[in-house]
């Protein structure tokens, strides 16, 4: 099994303000909305979803085999899920534990920074999801 490409993004329009994810994991692309959130918690719940969307495409025994890189262009997540940087937000911290334990389930999850303009379709689907009417 060759290593499974992610890309996640969340955004908000404010902070906060109505929030929405975009994931994609491998083929599949997902974005929804969240509700209100700031910037980093939506950054943060794109990655926890993109982990369980992992894990139910998989299969348990698969997951436990797989490696995935996991691409994102928040600098600020990146660097606290690789320990560059101290997470000091405290609403943040049930999401970085859930992040945690769910890597916990794959044989390697590593996460990559990646330049915006290489993230474009995440961002994309944030947005799609913001822009939606909902009745």
């Amino acid at each position: 099994m060759g290593k499974l490409v992610i890309y996640t993004d969340g955004g908000s329009r404010g902070n906060p303000g109505k929030a929405a994810i975009g994931v994609i994991v491998g083929d599949k692309k997902y974005g929804e909305r969240i509700g209100t959130a700031t910037n980093n918690t939506a950054e943060y719940k794109a990655i926890v979803f993109a982990l369980k969307k992992a894990k139910q495409l998989l299969g348990k025994e698969k997951c436990e085999q797989a490696e995935l890189e996991m691409r994102m262009d928040s600098e600020l997540a990146y660097s606290q899920l690789t320990g560059r940087y101290k997470l000091k937000e405290e609403s943040l911290f049930p999401l970085f534990i859930e992040i945690w334990n769910l890597k916990q389930e794959f044989k390697k999850v590593e996460f990559t920074h990646v330049p915006r303009e290489q993230n474009r379709e995440a961002d994309r689907l944030v947005n799609q999801a913001l822009d939606e009417v909902i009745i």
